[in-house]
């Protein structure tokens, strides 16, 4: 399965839907997943016979034309990617001093169809924040209790007749989220399923009416980073510059 080997087929699908049509040259979502995957190995430290430490948080560096490009997948491609590390960190054996996170980010001195990786060993629990993605819009929640619905004063508003001004609350504690229906008109679902009171999970899809809102774990990222001393911790990868069509056709 080549470079594709371990990650989930949902993954190939979003990857290939989204930018097949996309690229024409310049950085491929899979090769940033295929970097990562070198850098977990690089920086593999054999500790004792059951233990191996590797790096556990990657900065992916493109340049500006090429970040523009990704963005077009927003936050789903780096969560994406995150699963992808996590999977093959844990096929491997390898051991984290925290969770797995990858960032990208542009980078003026690289030209199109360049990327870096910069690995970081992270101590401690990435902090998480949550939020509701409506139509490609990530609308952050408070921790406590936020109010959706079609007035104005909700924390979430939504443009949708079919909405209540006040239509339900989601209750969100920095780890977990529970959404309760405020006995709206026309109901609320999860998952396409009626309900009165839920846990959400990521990915989770609540409906109001005719709105989507996808629930989502955003990183917050504010940890100290420690670098593993004497190790090279940038690699620049040149990717050659290829029709997209026929790439993706080789997979």
């Amino acid at each position: 399965m080549g470079i594709f080997d371990g990650i989930e087929r949902g993954l190939e699908r979003a990857v290939n839907g989204a930018f097949a049509r996309t690229f024409r040259s310049g950085v491929q979502p899979v090769e940033i997943s295929a970097a990562i995957k070198r850098q977990l190995d690089i920086g593999a430290v054999i500790v004792d016979r059951d233990r191996v430490i590797t790096p556990n948080r990657f900065i992916v560096k493109v340049s500006q034309g090429d970040y523009q490009k990704l963005q077009s997948l927003g936050e789903t491609l780096e969560r994406e990617l995150r699963q992808v590390a996590v999977k093959y960190a844990s096929k491997q054996g390898y051991t984290t001093l925290g969770q797995i996170d990858v960032q990208i980010t542009p980078d003026e001195r690289l030209r199109t169809g360049v990327l870096e990786i910069e690995p970081e060993s992270v101590e401690g629990h990435i902090s998480w924040g949550a939020a509701l993605n409506i139509d490609g819009t990530n609308h952050e929640l408070k921790q406590g209790t936020n109010v959706i619905g079609r007035g104005s004063d909700v924390d979430v508003r939504i443009s949708d007749n079919g909405a209540s001004r006040k239509h339900l609350e989601i209750d969100w504690n920095g780890s977990e989220a529970i959404a309760r229906d405020l006995g709206s008109t026309n109901g609320s679902k999860v998952n396409g399923q009626r309900f009165a009171e839920a846990k959400l999970t990521p990915e989770t899809v609540i409906t109001v009416g005719q709105t989507h809102m996808k629930f989502v774990l955003l990183p917050q990222r504010q940890q100290q980073f420690h670098r593993k001393a004497g190790s090279n911790t940038n690699q620049t990868v040149q990717l050659p510059v290829s029709d997209a069509d026929t790439f993706w056709r080789d997979l």
